[in-house]
């Protein structure tokens, strides 16, 4: 089996380089940036104007010429602990209400550990199955039933929902 002469191992990892392309156009939809504006900030980041003929340094620095002008590149976990948001607005909710009761003092641990912990001692008997994490939860009658749950504990704390 012979490979073609113009086959040059030195070259960027299609994988790397295909990723930083990848971030790169996600950035361009995060800012709002159409291909002609995108096309001209490559050409003043590298001097390049198409990906193609980038380097994975070049692309890197598109990259960050992108985060100057407010590219955020994902949800991180910060040195203490916070998660990224939960993927549906009904279970942002529950979070939120949550940290309500926990600002308010009337729960003993605050964080998405205690309001699983609170799902699984309340619903396990009533629910066939109780997932591990509340941002796995899917089935709207749970996400009532936890929603009602925590908006009376509200209630019964004086707080407002």
């Amino acid at each position: 089996m012979s490979f073609p002469a113009a086959l040059n191992i030195t070259q960027v990892p299609m994988t790397t380089a295909r990723n930083l392309q990848r971030m790169i156009h996600v950035g361009c939809k995060q800012l709002g940036l159409d291909d002609d504006t995108r096309r001209d900030l490559q050409l003043v980041a590298t001097g390049k104007v198409s990906m193609a003929d980038m380097s994975e340094a070049d692309l890197q620095k598109v990259i960050d010429a992108l985060k100057k002008r407010g590219f955020k590149t994902g949800f991180k976990t910060s040195a203490k602990g916070r998660r990224a948001p939960a993927p549906r607005a009904d279970l942002r909710y529950l979070h939120v209400l949550w940290r309500l009761l926990a600002e308010a003092g009337a729960i003993r641990e605050p964080g998405s550990t205690g309001l699983n912990a609170f799902i699984r001692a309340r619903f396990e008997g009533h629910w066939s199955f109780v997932p591990i994490d509340v941002d796995a939860l899917r089935d709207p009658a749970q996400i009532s039933d936890v929603t009602r749950a925590l908006k009376d504990m509200c209630r019964r704390a004086g707080i407002p929902t």
